[in-house]
């Protein structure tokens, strides 16, 4: 079976489909303009950002990890995400369809609005964050260059997240091409973001020093357990993306350019960033006089107007680039494929950043001033990544055996924006395959049995679920083949 890329000509009956809007459409090959170059841009414009600097510490603090373990870590978790990220982009690339297109396959052409809605509910939740730290970087440049606004304290911060929403929401209604230039023009300046920190605080830290800090678990406790929740939460940190990832594969130029350009856009950049993040938190007492565990507030400590000033905007850039790919594209497919008559690709962005700021509410209260609250935007996000990964798993996995081992490659794309037996509207096998594995998840929590279950959610729920979906939707495929068998003998 081939899998390079081809266009679909759909008649106008599909596009009259209920199911069917031009956002969701299939690319044209004059819209296949992403090549190596691009893929690699997007993925280190996507990882160098505040949540990735800030993963080594989540190892050792939450994990119990040495600094080494947790650096190795993040490499491995970053080398294994590249599997489901590789695979499930080879659809989009194939035929130019989007994340929720792809997973009407699976689900079912209304079904697939369930998984879709996971999914874009966790993306619009890292909007919100997100947007806390680019509102946080606009805060401190502009306080850098105006003791007016320094003065604002929290309200400045709260005025400066609506004017990063804003400007995320406005880069990606202007749609894919906007993304791309984005992504390509912040990959470098990011790279410079990373050297300008190592330089600053070269002859402040001690790297070896800081490279054997020891593990923070228990002395008697063993290694493994340890290592493979923390691994577990690593690969959940882009485990989203792994899913959603052929909203960005449908723009390759080819098969080729979508894998080499994740290879070499991934792994790296997430491994020296979260070093990066390792060495000048463990750095920051002595720079700075207390631990800092994020760079937007570290640089924020800086006693240089000038310099401050530059690094935000270099940050805001960071945070944009990661926010617009990574946060906004796949909730606005999400919401789109609810009523693609009456969501346009506009309405998503909008319906996007709405939630996302529904999801942060509570902390703009507080900085605010309105509330008071003592979660942590860090604590939050430190434990989405466990849990979250645990829903997301089996739908990574029964993705990718509906493509490559039940659809042996080949898609009836035109039957994705319709109804048929081959797409039913809700595909029960991909159901099944899901509801047991986040079933068995949910016992481990409520229960306390099955613990491993949930602690290694990820691998455990993506294995089970492929396996499940695999007996499922092959016995579903020949009953259907056979049913439409007969009706054809009958007539």
């Amino acid at each position: 079976m081939s899998s390079e890329i081809s266009e679909v000509t759909l008649s106008k009956s599909v596009t009259e489909s209920d199911y069917f809007n031009e956002d969701l459409a299939p690319t044209k090959l004059s819209e296949r303009t992403w090549g190596t170059g691009n893929i690699a841009a997007l993925w280190v414009g996507m990882a160098v950002c505040v949540p990735t600097y800030t993963l080594g510490g989540v190892l050792t603090s939450y994990f119990g990890l040495s600094v080494m373990e947790a650096l190795f870590t993040i490499l491995l978790a970053n080398i294994v995400v590249l599997i489901p990220l590789t695979l499930n982009a080879f659809p989009g690339t194939k035929f130019g369809i989007p994340f929720p297109v792809v997973l009407r396959s699976s689900f079912g052409v209304v079904g697939s609005n369930i998984p879709c809605l996971i999914r874009g509910f966790v993306a619009c939740g890292w909007f919100g964050i997100q947007t806390m730290f680019g509102g946080l970087a606009i805060h401190l440049f502009l306080s850098s260059v105006s003791d007016g606004w320094a003065q604002l304290g929290g309200m400045g911060e709260v005025i400066g997240f609506f004017a990063f929403g804003a400007l995320n929401v406005f880069i990606v209604i202007k749609g894919s091409e906007s993304i791309k230039w984005l992504e390509t023009l912040a990959a470098p300046l990011l790279l410079i973001v990373g050297a300008g920190l190592i330089w600053w605080a070269s002859d402040k830290v001690s790297v070896t020093e800081v490279l054997a800090t020891p593990a923070s678990r228990p002395e008697d406790a063993g290694f493994f357990s340890y290592f493979f929740a923390g691994l577990t939460a690593m690969v959940g940190f882009w485990a989203t993306l792994s899913l959603n990832i052929p909203d960005f594969s449908r723009y390759a130029k080819s098969q080729k350019a979508q894998v080499t350009g994740q290879i070499i856009g991934l792994p790296l950049t997430m491994f020296m960033f979260a070093a990066l993040g390792v060495l000048l938190t463990s750095a920051s007492v002595t720079l700075v006089g207390e631990t800092v565990s994020d760079p937007v507030t570290l640089i924020g400590h800086i006693d240089s107007p000038f310099f401050v000033a530059i690094a935000m905007l270099l940050i805001i850039v960071a945070t944009l680039s990661t926010n617009t790919a990574a946060n906004v594209v796949s909730p606005t497919n999400d919401f789109q494929n609810i009523a693609p008559k009456y969501i346009n690709h506009t309405r998503g962005v909008l319906l996007t950043g709405l939630v996302g700021v529904l999801l942060m509410s509570w902390e703009l209260l507080k900085k605010a001033g309105i509330i008071e609250s003592d979660v942590s935007v860090e604590s939050l996000y430190s434990n989405w990544l466990l849990g979250y990964s645990s829903l997301l798993g089996p739908i990574a996995g029964i993705m990718i055996v509906d493509y490559f081992l039940i659809r042996k490659q080949e898609l009836d794309v035109a039957a994705l924006y319709t109804s048929s037996a081959a797409y039913p509207k809700v595909n029960w096998a991909g159901f099944v395959a899901f509801l047991i594995p986040v079933g068995i998840t949910l016992l481990a929590i409520t229960a306390d049995v099955f613990t491993w279950f949930y602690n290694y959610g990820w691998f455990t729920g993506s294995i089970s679920g492929a396996i499940i979906y695999y007996f499922a939707a092959g016995k579903l495929v020949n009953t259907v083949n056979t049913n439409v068998g007969e009706l054809a003998k009958a007539s």
